[in-house]
């Protein structure tokens, strides 16, 4: 089975601490659509004629085409590839565009799947953030949502910054659970270098990030989530029972994907791929059949570090066996690398699997550095 990622490069405007590629001007959206198409027919025999499982329309905001836009973009695939009759098609939106006329309209494409980027139910938040939306419009976006019959829906929370006290993250995490949504995705705020944020930051008009408040919210977190029934499958990801994100699980898992748009990138296990991160030379080098994207071969060393730090993000966790199939003899090395970890009971072991403790998500991308080979 395989994967597609579709990148729909264009926001309404930018929010602060995003450092995705997107263009806040839709006037060449036209042409980018072209590109998208082309790109996909050129990139026909990227996968090896694996099935595709799961189709991905990220960005950007993927919810400023119109239904019959994600139509002819899906109708392109599945003449090119067999898609599977119980595919996973995903659509990332921003509540304001999910209006009642906009989810009539993609009621009637292949899209089983929303990813709705609320951030947070308070305005003040909001507008901190720069977001377009609001906390009445998010509430309400989700439920237009759930009543237009898409019961298959993901929101997605910010926490760890400092508007946001331990109440108001409490709060937005029962908004969650009041909305009956299945799956919860939850970031702590990040500053990316190049960011609105990271100006601010460093003119002293916003104060830095507090790490002790983020992990003490990312505990509340867990804790709360753990309550509700929820599987913590992802350092960052929380579902009900049966309510994986499949087309995220696999990137997580090593399955190919193919990504299509500017700064889409593309695995088939042996090379990573990644398309310029600029609109215009996007589209004026697909208009000559060319696709501008560079290309590296994973080493023996890129494919044990990729899988060191996937894995061990997961429920499945880190197999010492595969590590293994990669390079003979790993395991030995990375368990000799562990031992602190497991001395501090960060990490645990059930027979050949490797497994984060609670305390160890906290500290996850510490110990997948530590244990890079």
């Amino acid at each position: 089975m395989a994967g597609i990622y579709i990148h729909i490069p264009f926001c309404k405007q930018a929010c602060h601490y995003c450092d995705f590629h997107f263009s806040t001007s839709l006037k060449y959206k036209d042409e980018m659509l072209h590109a998208l198409l082309r790109e996909i027919k050129l990139q026909k025999s990227y996968l090896d004629n694996e099935t595709i499982e799961t189709i991905y329309f990220g960005g950007g905001t993927p919810s400023v085409l119109e239904g019959d836009e994600i139509s002819r973009i899906i109708n392109t695939i599945t003449e090119l590839h067999t898609v599977s009759s119980t595919a996973e098609i995903t659509l990332e939106a921003n509540p304001d565009d999910l209006k009642a006329d906009k989810l009539r309209a993609l009621r009637n494409t292949a899209v089983n799947r929303f990813s709705i980027g609320i951030q947070s139910f308070y305005d003040e938040d909001l507008v901190w953030m720069n977001r377009v939306h609001r906390a009445q419009e998010a509430e309400a976006a989700v439920k237009r949502a759930q009543d237009a019959g898409f019961e298959n829906i993901t929101v997605d929370l910010i926490y760890g910054y400092p508007m946001l006290s331990d109440t108001k993250w409490k709060t937005n995490l029962d908004k969650v659970f009041e909305l009956n949504v299945p799956h919860l995705s939850s970031y702590s705020m990040t500053v990316e270098p190049q960011t609105a944020l990271a100006a601010f930051i460093n003119k002293k008009k916003q104060p830095a990030m507090n790490e002790q408040q983020s992990a003490e919210q990312f505990t509340v977190l867990m804790d709360a989530m753990q309550a509700h029934g929820f599987e913590h499958y992802e350092i960052s990801n929380f579902c009900k029972p049966g309510h994986y994100s499949r087309h995220n699980s696999n990137y997580w898992k090593g399955v190919k994907y193919l990504g299509i748009g500017p700064s889409a990138h593309s695995y088939n296990g042996d090379t990573r791929t990644w398309n310029v991160a600029n609109n215009a030379r996007y589209i004026q080098s697909l208009e000559t059949n060319k696709i501008p994207a560079e290309t590296e071969e994973l080493t023996e060393e890129n494919r044990l570090n990729e899988y060191i730090m996937t894995s061990l993000r997961t429920i499945w966790g880190l197999d010492l066996d595969k590590l293994n199939q990669i390079a003979k003899g790993a395991s030995d090395q990375l368990l000799k690398e562990a031992a602190e970890f497991f001395e501090r009971e960060w990490i645990t072991q059930k027979e050949k699997v490797i497994y984060l403790t609670p305390t160890g998500k906290l500290y996850a991308d510490h110990i997948a550095a530590e244990l890079f080979f």
